[in-house]
């Protein structure tokens, strides 16, 4: 029985634990995402404005990602 309850306190503290690097790590990539499509912008545009890149990048970004 002792077993089984540790197993089980085990299983649901990594469900949690994933959970939490979860919500952590996606800002994270949200960002690397972002910063990939100013590069790509600043590589393929004739002219680059930083601000303009990044504006059209993150509602680029967050669109494909509410789909």
């Amino acid at each position: 029985m002792k077993k089984n309850f540790f197993n089980i306190v085990i299983i649901i503290a990594i469900i949690v634990a994933i959970f939490f690097a979860r919500t952590m790590f996606s800002d994270y990539n949200l960002k690397r995402t972002i910063s990939a499509c100013i590069v790509a912008q600043k590589q393929t545009a004739e002219t680059f404005d930083p601000k303009k890149a990044k504006e059209f990048c993150e509602k680029s970004v967050k669109k494909k990602i509410t789909r």
